[in-house]
């Protein structure tokens, strides 16, 4: 398969993740994802009452430097770690 084969079977792999997938890989699965399929963040940051926005496009901005081939990579492995934890 493809590469965009793969990441599209990685995601939906994520949608049976364990229970046990902590926030922190589930914030760095989001920005990988977003950076795969949209590319860097032109919004702005959410505003302080908005808590999970903000931590989702924080984990958006970190990965943002990352080329969409490099991200949907990252995602894929990701993904198989979390599945074989």
């Amino acid at each position: 398969m493809g590469l965009k084969e793969d990441f599209d079977q990685a995601a939906k792999d994520a949608l049976t993740l364990p229970a046990s997938t902590t926030n922190d890989d589930k914030l760095v699965l989001y920005g990988l994802f977003k950076t795969a399929t949209v590319g860097k963040p032109e919004t702005s940051r959410p505003g302080i009452f908005d808590q999970k926005g903000r931590a989702k496009w924080d984990a958006w901005k970190k990965v943002e430097d990352k080329s969409k081939d490099e991200a949907m990579q990252d995602y894929i492995l990701k993904v198989t770690q979390l599945k074989e934890a």
